[in-house]
């Protein structure tokens, strides 16, 4: 139920965050609420891996290089959708930062029980 509730957040914010960020489109809700099931899905299985694979980088940069993998997993998802897109790498990366706090604010407030 938690998992559900987190990806109709994501779908929500996401959808906000197109309406205010130029360089991010996405047709509708419907299409945000299956990219943030399929960012979900790709954030526990490919991102792991990404997060291993550049720990040297992480550290050299304490931890910033997160937020890199934070926008590549942003555009990895976009371009499995025609309904989305996303204009850039700095776009994604502004997209992937917001929809972060926007999700966390929003799941605290609505529910976010830890369990």
């Amino acid at each position: 139920m938690n998992f559900l509730l987190k990806v109709l957040i994501t779908a929500l914010i996401a959808y906000l965050l197109q309406k205010i960020l130029p360089g991010v489109r996405i047709v509708d809700i419907k299409t945000a609420a299956l990219f943030a099931f399929v960012l979900a899905i790709l954030n526990a299985i490919v991102k792991p891996i990404l997060v291993i694979l550049t720990i040297p980088v992480t550290i050299l940069t304490m931890g910033l290089f997160l937020l890199v993998i934070n926008a590549f997993m942003v555009l990895l998802t976009a371009n499995l959708f025609k309904g989305v897109h996303v204009d850039g790498f700095w776009w994604a990366l502004i997209f992937s930062i917001l929809l972060s706090i926007g999700s966390s604010v929003l799941y605290s407030l609505v529910g976010g029980r830890s369990e």
